[in-house]
C-alpha cells in the first residue's frame, strides 16, 4: 500500500456528498467544472485521502473529451468518446457528482442501451505532446474512416465490406 503523508489516511471509499452513491479506487466519476456552462469533467479515482481536519480529497486520473484535445474533435469519434490521459490530478472530494462507466470501444458498441453515464475510450492521450495510444485505428467503409458508434453503418453482401 501506498505511504501517506503525516497527517493524512487513505480511505477505501467515499459517499457522494447528498447521495448515498459510494465510490472507490478505480471507479470513474463526473466532477463538477468551475464553469457551470461546461459538461462535467470524468475521471478515474486512483486514491481517496483525507486530512487531519477530515477533508477528503482523492487523486484522478482526467479523462479527456475530444474537443479538449490538440487536434480536437474529429468526424469519427463518437459523442461519448473520451481519451484516458496521463494527467493526473489531486480534487476536493465535493467536486464529484456522480458515478459513471467508461467502458472499452469493444463492449460499448455492444450495449443495447447507452445510458447518460455511459462513455467508451480507445485511445490513450499523452496531453503534453498530443500524441495517442495506439497512434492507429482500423479503417472502415468507402470513407476509410476509423468506426464510429454513433454513425449506421450497413454491410455488403456481395463483397463483406461496409
Amino acid at each position: 500500500m501506498a505511504k501517506t503523508k503525516p497527517g493524512k489516511k487513505d480511505l477505501d471509499s467515499y459517499t457522494i456528498k447528498g447521495t448515498n452513491k459510494v465510490v472507490r479506487a478505480g471507479d470513474c466519476v463526473l466532477m463538477r467544472p468551475s464553469d457551470t456552462d461546461k459538461p462535467p469533467y470524468v475521471a478515474r479515482i486512483e486514491k481517496i485521502e483525507a486530512d487531519h481536519r477530515n477533508n477528503v480529497k482523492v487523486r484522478v486520473r482526467w479523462y479527456y473529451r475530444p474537443e479538449e484535445s490538440i487536434g480536437g474533435r474529429r468526424q469519427f469519434h463518437g459523442a461519448k468518446e473520451l481519451f484516458l490521459s496521463d494527467h493526473f490530478d489531486v480534487q476536493s472530494a465535493h467536486t464529484i457528482e456522480g458515478k459513471c462507466t467508461v467502458h472499452s470501444f469493444k463492449n460499448y458498441t455492444k450495449l443495447d442501451n447507452v445510458g447518460a453515464e455511459d462513455y467508451f475510450c480507445r485511445f490513450e492521450y499523452k496531453a503534453a505532446t498530443g500524441g495517442f495510444t495506439p497512434d492507429r485505428v482500423a479503417v472502415y467503409c468507402k470513407c476509410e474512416m476509423p468506426y464510429n458508434p454513433d454513425d449506421l453503418m450497413v454491410q455488403c453482401e456481395g463483397c463483406k465490406d461496409w
